[in-house]
């Protein structure tokens, strides 16, 4: 049962979502001045802060991803901005390598960090705008293996697809993904309105 305060937590991140996707859509010509009230009811009302990837199973991101696959549930983000998407957050993004695949990794820092690297040989450096770099989890494996910013470098935020919230291993191995605390505390009353383990169950090849 969800009490009131969280389903107004939801709703009101639900809102903010609405307003962020539909500004986004009027700023590049995609609706007008007029159409944007609307599209803002319409996201509120039909649409929904969540979706469900399937994803094919490897090393890198165990134990949240086993080596099977599995169905995770991703949190839909209309803003990547820093108040939005932190470090320590597990996101899927486009694979930089492979243009049509997706890929699991965890932020490992954003636009202004400086980089540094273990090699002496190899200069520091700092992301610029809108650039982040993400790390597998499984830190044992070397960067060709785990496929990550060691290999690939920085990465365009806009190639950040959502944040992962719940992963689905099998029907009896899942849950929580652990994020940054800002990002659990933030997706909290969404994953209490619209997870649905069994939905996610059916829906896995595992």
């Amino acid at each position: 049962m969800v009490s009131l305060s969280t389903w107004f937590r939801y709703a009101a991140h639900k809102f903010e979502y609405s307003i962020s996707l539909s500004w986004k859509k009027y700023n590049v010509g995609q609706i007008n001045s007029t159409e944007l009230t609307d599209a803002i009811w319409k996201n509120f009302f039909q649409g929904k802060l969540t979706y469900t990837h399937w994803t094919k199973g490897g090393e890198a991101m165990a134990p949240i991803v086993s080596s099977t696959g599995g169905t995770l549930l991703v949190r839909k983000l209309a803003n990547l901005s820093p108040t939005q998407v932190f470090v320590g957050d597990v996101v899927l993004l486009k694979d930089p390598e492979k243009s049509d695949d997706l890929i699991i990794r965890r932020l490992a820092a954003l636009e202004g960090y400086e980089m540094v690297s273990n090699d002496e040989k190899d200069e520091p450096f700092v992301l610029e705008k809108d650039q982040c770099w993400v790390l597998a989890d499984n830190l044992a494996l070397k960067p060709k293996e785990a496929r990550d910013s060691r290999l690939f470098g920085p990465v365009p935020m806009t190639d950040i697809l959502g944040r992962v919230i719940y992963s689905l291993r099998t029907a009896v191995d899942h849950g929580q993904v652990e994020n940054s605390g800002m990002a659990m505390k933030q997706d909290g009353p969404v994953l209490a309105v619209e997870l649905d383990v069994e939905e996610m169950a059916k829906n896995n090849k595992a």
